[in-house]
């Protein structure tokens, strides 16, 4: 095209033009994967929600084990609050791997905010199962731990408002120790229990928290191959600690808490043997994503994030751990027929 004489119109600039489609072209060939993920999350939540909510009442059936009030509703905020203190700690451990480049919205407060919601309603919850009311809850020893840990997450939101997150490692470090003490109450060297806990339960949260911040900040970068691959990379050098903490505090505190007698007949036991299962799925593909990376080869994202999906699972099931009666009981009672 020609500019005519007289006429002091520009030439069309075709730049923003190519720009445009370029960016169209990069969206339309993104939809499958937005697609996938999004129906991975929501079978993933789907599958946390069910696990949570009537995984326990399978578990006992035929034990002969009383059932636990409220026990499905108790396993849901559990596991919503295992989930938030696995967002923070993510973002945490993964903030120095980042390097430079752009990086994710962080989701740390909204997460701190709704691990205290998810404390203030089970204090809720007991004052309803044993029928007294909250200010007779909160003196309980129970009552007290869940707001210890309360105000744990309401302090760890607070560093993550003031743009000050590492100062939040203090309250999320007393959530831990709250819960510690208070997810596996016991006859039997509680001490031990609390200890093996306190290692346990933050090794998951960096496991499944971390891989969640990987992923999302891959996302960011997904048009820089080996940037996003590096992230992964990082990350992958990351959870192989938390995968060694779990591996030995899991296996002390299923020799402490599961009596050989009762393995598959207890809940605990049954429950204890479906977590494993799925921890073993979740090394599988762990295993698989990293040979991806070593080799190369693309897909290590994808299996990344089916890992995570089965992560959250892990985490409910985990959830149910805490709520089902001591497999003692029914070991004794075995012993004495």
């Amino acid at each position: 095209m020609t500019a005519t004489p007289g006429d002091d119109r520009a030439p069309a600039d075709p730049a923003p033009r190519g720009r445009a489609a370029r960016r169209r072209a990069r969206r339309s060939a993104e939809r499958p994967a937005v697609r996938r993920n999004a129906a991975l999350a929501l079978a993933a939540a789907l599958g946390v929600l069910c696990i949570a909510l009537f995984g326990g009442e399978p578990a006992a059936s035929g034990t002969g084990e009383l059932r636990v009030p409220a026990a499905g509703t108790t396993t849901l905020l559990r596991t919503a609050l295992f989930l938030a203190l696995s967002v923070h700690l993510g973002e945490l451990a993964l903030a120095r791997l980042a390097g430079p480049g752009p990086r994710p919205r962080r989701w740390s407060r909204d997460a701190a905010l709704a691990g205290a919601a998810a404390s203030a309603a089970q204090i809720a919850v007991l004052a309803e199962v044993s029928d007294i009311d909250l200010a007779t809850a909160y003196g309980t020893r129970d009552g007290r731990l869940l707001l210890i840990m309360m105000n744990g997450f309401l302090a760890a939101a607070g560093c993550a408002a003031l743009r000050r997150p590492g100062l939040a490692l203090v309250p999320l470090t007393v959530v831990i120790g709250a819960e510690s003490l208070r997810a596996h109450p016991e006859q039997y060297t509680p001490w031990i229990g609390a200890a093996l806990t306190f290692l346990h339960l933050p090794a998951a949260a960096l496991w499944t928290g971390g891989l969640l911040c990987a992923l999302r900040l891959m996302w960011l970068r997904r048009a820089d191959r080996g940037a996003a691959a590096a992230v992964l990379g990082g990350y992958a050098r990351l959870a192989v600690w938390p995968l060694v903490v779990l591996a030995v505090t899991g296996t002390l505190s299923t020799l402490r808490k599961l009596p050989s007698d009762v393995v598959l007949d207890s809940a605990y036991g049954r429950v204890l043997a479906a977590k494993l299962i799925l921890v073993a799925v979740v090394c599988a593909l762990a295993l698989a994503a990293r040979r991806r990376l070593l080799r190369g080869r693309t897909g290590a994202a994808g299996v990344a994030r089916v890992e995570l999906a089965v992560l959250a699972l892990v985490m409910a099931v985990s959830a149910i751990l805490t709520v089902v009666p001591d497999p003692h009981w029914i070991s004794g009672r075995l012993g004495i027929r």
